[in-house]
């Protein structure tokens, strides 16, 4: 028997709700297929298997309330039979540790077709039982506004921030990168692409971070139980501003070995998907850095706070203007500021700057970064 959990879909994530089943008992699925999708304090995510199998159970129904960990369905492993499985208990719902709450079956069913949560509510019926009465009154309640799901996000954002501040050792380094030579590349490859084809100098960015990060091992990875392990592949997490408020940052996967429009192509279907709410769990549980870039409507410099448990974070600010001394003369120049916040406990500045200083060479040479 294999048996299903809900898994950490960030750093910051202690519960989800499941929002609908994308499979049922009986059904075949194939690893990497999604089979749910879970609520968090941020978005939608699509949940995937790990494992190939037949469905057997699903043990958490739709609108509960779950803490990561939490058994969610099992699976028949290839070549088992039913008889086999030996059932286990239904998952105990967050919050409480006096078994599942008393509920009646038709607010049950009610609260499932509203999307509330039985949890949350204080049952009026026998032993604090929850009712339908109890149901009916809170679906009567004013919906969350937009407001509430902004303060709610934001207070999930600041308490990991705070927490990263607290916990990992930050140092800064930065460095202004002419541009001129990238931004006429870039300019030349999308002369011959329509409007929507056309590449963004923040992809550029991206993929000139991922590359430089193969030759700094040190700073794509995770520091987890007072030991740093160095990861097997580079998964960019792109800062992304929800329009509800507040940031997530999904990951581009193996960002350093694709070519420049095809990660245009999957930034702009992660933003769209992002800001839809509907996510994959990867994207969200995999980055191994994060970038974050202000754009052209952002300040000059940006000094970001870790994600942990990554190890540093890249930050971009507003492409200007500015004097430059090139050649023995002053001219003007596009630039940029770069940025590399970076954990102390296993990185230095030295190390920090010398990557800073890799990526302007990459991008001095735009057309080797295109592969």
């Amino acid at each position: 028997m294999i048996e299903f959990r809900l898994p950490s879909l960030g750093a910051d994530m202690d519960e989800g709700t499941l929002l609908e089943w994308a499979v049922k008992p009986g059904d075949t699925v194939k690893k990497g297929q999604i089979i749910a999708v879970v609520d968090t304090s941020k978005a939608a995510i699509e949940v995937e298997t790990w494992h190939d199998g037949v469905v057997a159970e699903l043990l958490v129904s739709r609108g509960d309330k779950i803490p990561v960990g939490t058994l969610m369905a099992t699976f028949l492993e290839p070549g088992e039979t039913p008889g086999a499985i030996r059932h286990a208990p239904r998952p105990e719902p967050a919050g409480g540790t006096q078994g599942r709450r008393m509920v009646s079956p038709a607010a049950r069913k009610l609260a499932r077709e509203q999307g509330i949560d039985v949890e949350a509510l204080t049952g009026t019926g026998p032993g604090g039982a929850v009712t339908l009465a109890d149901v009916e009154q809170a679906a009567r309640k004013p919906a969350a506004t937009p407001g509430d799901r902004s303060a709610e996000i934001r207070k999930t954002i600041g308490a990991a921030m705070a927490r990263a501040k607290r916990e990992i050792p930050h140092y800064y380094v930065a460095e202004t990168i002419p541009l001129r030579t990238a931004l006429a590349w870039l300019a030349r490859e999308n002369a011959g692409r329509s409007m929507t084809e056309r590449a963004l100098p923040a992809v550029l960015l991206i993929k000139a971070v991922a590359v430089a990060l193969k030759r700094f091992p040190e700073l794509n990875g995770f520091f987890r139980n007072g030991a740093f392990s160095a990861a097997t592949a580079v998964h960019v997490g792109v800062a992304i501003s929800l329009r509800q408020g507040g940031l997530v940052a999904p990951a581009l996967l193996h960002a350093d070995s694709k070519p420049v429009a095809q990660l245009m192509q999957e930034l702009a279907d992660l933003v769209k998907r992002c800001r839809a709410g509907s996510l994959r769990r990867a994207e969200l549980s995999e980055p191994t850095v994060t970038i974050t870039n202000l754009g052209d409507q952002g300040a000059e410099q940006v000094f970001g706070v870790i994600y942990p448990p990554q190890v540093a974070l890249v930050g971009f600010g507003r492409i200007i203007e500015q004097p430059w001394a090139e050649d023995g003369a002053v001219t003007v120049m596009p630039a940029m500021t770069a940025s590399l916040s970076a954990d102390h406990r296993v990185s230095d500045g030295h190390r920090g700057a010398l990557f800073l200083t890799e990526l302007l060479e990459l991008l001095q040479h735009p057309e080797e970064l295109d592969r």
